[in-house]
């Protein structure tokens, strides 16, 4: 099984979630992860509070490393539903991703975004595909 920095080095190619967006693996177990991201300028639109588009791209990239950082096969997002539930009023975002079933070809999750000070930013279900393990 895969130690947190191995995780972290084969998510290190996701770039847009890493570099662009400056997004974090804090936790990684199967079925669960961690990921945060300090929010900079470049995340805040004109009312000074994070996009949605940074707050998806933080939930999404927790989702992916949740269901991919200890499985050999790839599972990509599907479908999601996104419930924004208020603007963050901190500095750092977190995002909590937790299998809430997993079957052969689907998946379902949830992802909440918390920022530090405890405000719920918004609330996701991801439903995710998963092909089989790439054949050696």
């Amino acid at each position: 099984m895969p130690d947190l920095d191995q995780i972290r080095a084969r998510f290190a190619s996701d770039r847009f979630a890493t570099q662009a967006a400056g997004a974090v693996i804090d936790e990684a177990a199967p079925g669960h992860a961690v990921c945060s991201m300090v929010l900079q300028p470049v995340h805040r639109n004109i009312n000074n509070v994070p996009m949605g588009g940074a707050i998806f791209t933080l939930a999404d990239f927790a989702f992916a490393v949740a269901a991919n950082g200890h499985s050999d096969s790839m599972t990509v997002t599907r479908q999601v539903s996104v419930t924004f539930l208020s603007p963050a009023r901190g500095d750092t975002l977190t995002a909590r991703a937790d299998c809430l079933k997993a079957g052969r070809t689907t998946c379902l999750y949830q992802v909440t975004v918390t920022d530090e000070l405890g405000t719920q930013v918004a609330h996701f279900v991801v439903n995710g595909y998963t092909t089989p393990p790439a054949k050696k």
